[in-house]
């Protein structure tokens, strides 16, 4: 049984890591006016909605759900500040604190 709850995660790891691509490619799509970025942005998505899908057969939507929004937002926040030249404030950090601490509360105590 643990090793399926594994296996969730790990596919919450790939949805994660397509929405993350689909997004930053959405970025460079200019308006979906560019193939390449469009086409990345369409398949990420699709491959994210897929393995989020397989994910919910063993972790619980709300868990696995809260995870793949907040870390995916993070981590798009952290794109935008380290390579897109977004500006970094207290709040947006501390924005960004909070999302990871409730991951991390969710699975310590929530996920079981």
């Amino acid at each position: 049984m643990r090793t399926l709850v594994r296996m969730g995660y790990l596919l919450l790891t790939g949805a994660i890591a397509a929405e993350v691509t689909a997004t930053t490619a959405m970025k460079y799509s200019d308006g979906f006016s560019r193939p390449v970025p469009a086409l990345v942005t369409a398949l990420g998505y699709l491959v994210s909605f897929a393995l989020l899908a397989q994910t919910l057969k063993t972790v619980p939507v709300g868990t696995a759900y809260a995870i793949w929004s907040g870390v995916g937002t993070a981590a798009i926040a952290t794109i935008g500040i380290l390579f897109l030249g977004e500006g970094m404030t207290t709040l947006k950090a501390l924005g960004i604190a909070l999302i990871i601490l409730g991951v991390v509360v969710l699975n310590l105590g929530g996920a079981h």
